[in-house]
């Protein structure tokens, strides 16, 4: 029979014995390492979350950019690839255009006139000012210009003899004859009926009325043969007898001439002669299409007007276009246009282009640069020498250039 005494030493040893199991316990769901022995931690490789790594000795880090996209190395001279662009002004400029080997433009910050070439040396072509000049057209040579202002008056202006000539304010879309000195416009009286397309020498005299143009000025573009025969286009709005996809397009003579209709195969007709005449280029846009607008090529002597008439494949616009040789084209052809771009061109001016070459003698075309900067091409136009391509980003209005050669 246990007595007093001893029952208290066994609740005494098991209160030990518990505590012990106890503290076993815990050890081991705690304390004890889970996969063998502890390694050691290098204290320099730890970075605390939420903390910038402390500095190191030696050199500080490099930043490499990705080699890929538009941050690739850009080739100075467009040979296929990401070909460099130079931006030639810091503001936006109005209607650039070739002048030799240089490019000449209207400035309206300051209302001037400059030509700068491919370094960016920059020089005045007339110390006179066009405040507020609105449209400028440019002859073949670049030394007359006729320009337009907001309040309807007209002139044309020699760069070389620095002289001016006013024009009628009801005379508009100017357009110069390649091989004359002469110009071409639409006069809009207030009545109809005296509505005319006119040719007008350079400075203002020996006006003739040449067409008449009623209330249908705009369905004629005026648009000068090389050969001064024929002094623009004007569609025929046949669409009633052959669909959508094919109008007429009148070809319009300056002596009156009847010339074969040319049919184009969709609607937005625009134009751009080769250097000799020989030769059309034009744009359409219609369901064939998913009316973007398309390129084509179109015989367009007296003799041959309408004949090998052929899709070029390239959905752009012409007046992104520009002739280097009889044969040879360049054009800005956006990365990317959606079904019925055709229809509204305005919604896609800020759409990028790349830079495509055309061979209309072989229907072949190949792509020859990938600007290293995202631009819209307008007002191409080629240096003397072939080697330099001028043109304005839609989206600054600055003029840019690329080099071919």
């Amino acid at each position: 029979m246990l007595t007093l005494r001893t029952k208290r030493i066994a609740l005494i040893a098991l209160f030990i014995a518990s505590v012990v199991a106890i503290a076993a316990a815990i050890y081991f769901l705690f304390f004890r390492p889970l996969f063998g022995p502890e390694t050691p931690v290098d204290e320099e490789a730890v970075t605390p979350s939420g903390s910038l790594p402390s500095a190191q000795t030696g050199a500080p880090s490099v930043y490499t950019p990705p080699t890929t996209g538009r941050l690739e190395q850009a080739d100075e001279i467009a040979s296929g690839g990401v070909t460099q662009v130079t931006q030639l002004t810091s503001g936006s400029i109005l209607s650039p255009t070739s002048c030799g080997t240089e490019a000449c433009f209207y400035n309206p910050q300051d209302d001037r006139f400059y030509t700068i070439d491919a370094d960016g040396n920059v020089v005045s072509l007339s110390s006179k000012t066009f405040p507020e000049a609105s449209s400028i057209v440019w002859n073949d040579t670049a030394d007359k210009a006729v320009i337009e202002f907001p309040d309807e008056s007209n002139v044309i202006y020699d760069f070389v003899s620095q002289t001016q000539i006013t024009l009628p304010s009801h005379w508009e879309d100017f357009d110069f004859s390649p091989t004359t000195d002469e110009i071409a416009a639409k006069s809009i009286a207030l009545d109809p009926d005296n509505r005319w397309l006119v040719i007008s020498k350079t400075d203002g005299t020996q006006t003739e009325t040449i067409r008449a143009l009623g209330e249908n000025e705009d369905k004629v573009d005026l648009n000068i043969s090389p050969n001064a025969q024929i002094i623009g286009f004007a569609d025929a709005d046949t669409t009633l007898t052959t669909g959508l996809d094919r109008q007429t397009i009148i070809p319009l003579g300056r002596n009156d001439e009847n010339f074969e209709g040319l049919t184009v195969e969709g609607m937005g007709f625009d134009s751009l002669w080769s250097p000799s005449g020989r030769q059309l280029l034009y744009s359409v846009s219609g369901s064939y299409s998913d009316y973007r607008p398309l390129l084509w090529s179109v015989s367009a002597t007296s003799s041959s007007m309408g004949e090998d008439r052929r899709s070029l494949g390239i959905n752009t616009w012409v007046e992104k276009c520009v002739f280097a040789s009889e044969d040879i084209v360049y054009c800005g052809v956006p990365t990317s246009l959606p079904a019925n771009a055709g229809l509204q061109p305005s919604l896609y001016d800020n759409e990028p282009d790349n830079l495509y070459r055309l061979d209309l003698s072989s229907g072949k075309s190949s792509l020859i640069a990938i600007p290293s900067e995202d631009v819209t091409m307008e007002y191409l136009s080629l240096s003397s020498d072939g080697s330099l391509l001028y043109f304005t980003d839609a989206l600054t209005g600055r003029l840019q250039m690329i080099r071919l050669q």
